[in-house]
C-alpha cells in the first residue's frame, strides 16, 4: 500500500521540492497551497505525476479551510504531515523601534498557530495511519541558544512559539504513539532565503527526508537540522 504524505504551502520552494521527491518515491500526495490556480510549477509537477500528486486549496491562516480540507479528505489515512507553510515578514517591519505589530499577528497565525491547527484536524487519520508523523518545518532562529546577531523579532518569536508548540504536542499525542518532530532546513537558496543561501532546496528536502525515513517514536519531541543534527533550543 503506498504512504500517503500531506504537505502545505506547495508553490514553490521547500514544499514544492518535497511533493517532487515524495512523488518520485511512490507515495500519494497531498499537495496544499494558497491559489493553486497560479502554482504554475506545481501544476507542471502534478501533470507529470498524475497518480500520486493531488492538489488542493488550502490557506492555512484561516482555519475554516483547514477544517473544511480534513472534511473533504475524510477516511484517508495520512501517514505523514508536514508543516511547510511559513512566512518571513518584511524586515523593514521587523526591527527595533520598527514593528509591524500586524505583520506580526499574521506571521504568528500562519507559522505557529496553523501548524497545532493542522495536528488538531487531521489527528484521526494520522493516528489511523503507519507511519503517525508530524513534521514542522521551523528554523534555526528560532533557537533561543543559537541566537547571537538579535533583532527579526517577529519571524524568531513565531518559530520559538512554534518549538515549543510542537515539543509540547509531542507529550500530548504519545498515548497516541504519534511522532512529533521539528526540522530546520539550513539557510536555503529559495524566495524567502534569499539567493545567497548556503544549499539549494533539493540538498536540503534530501537531508530532511533522510533524516524523517530513519525516525522513531523516541525521537519524538526533537530538533533536527536538514543533516540530521539536534538543534539547541
Amino acid at each position: 500500500m503506498k504512504k500517503t504524505v500531506l504537505i502545505t504551502g506547495c508553490n514553490r520552494g521547500i514544499g514544492l521540492e518535497f511533493v517532487r521527491q515524495y512523488a518520485m518515491n511512490d507515495w500519494c500526495v497531498i499537495a496544499c497551497c494558497r491559489n493553486p490556480m497560479s502554482a504554475d510549477a506545481l501544476n507542471r509537477l502534478a501533470a507529470q505525476h498524475p497518480d500520486q500528486i493531488n492538489i488542493y486549496p488550502l490557506d492555512v491562516a484561516n482555519h475554516s479551510h483547514i477544517e473544511q480540507l480534513a472534511q473533504t479528505l475524510s477516511g484517508n489515512a495520512i501517514d505523514l504531515l508536514i508543516n511547510n507553510a511559513g512566512i518571513y515578514p518584511p524586515e523593514s517591519g521587523d526591527a527595533f523601534g520598527m514593528t509591524d505589530y500586524e505583520a506580526w499577528t499574521h506571521t504568528f497565525a500562519v507559522n505557529t498557530m496553523a501548524p497545532l491547527k493542522m495536528a488538531e484536524a487531521f489527528l484521526q487519520p494520522i493516528a489511523d495511519s503507519n507511519l503517525k508523523t508530524i513534521i514542522t518545518i521551523t528554523s534555526k532562529m528560532g533557537s533561543i541558544a543559537d541566537n547571537r546577531g538579535g533583532g527579526s523579532y517577529i519571524y524568531r518569536s513565531s518559530k520559538a512559539a512554534v518549538n515549543i508548540v510542537m515539543k509540547s504536542l509531542s507529550i500530548d499525542l504519545n498515548p497516541k504513539q504519534i511522532t512529533v518532530v521539528l526540522l530546520h532546513p539550513g539557510w536555503v537558496r529559495t524566495d524567502m532565503g534569499g539567493p545567497n543561501g548556503l544549499i539549494s532546496t533539493e540538498q536540503s528536502v534530501t537531508g530532511m527526508r533522510h533524516v524523517i525515513d530513519n525516525l522513531k517514536f523516541e525521537d519524538s519531541g526533537k530538533f533536527y537540522a536538514f543533516d540530521g543534527q539536534i538543534v539547541p533550543w
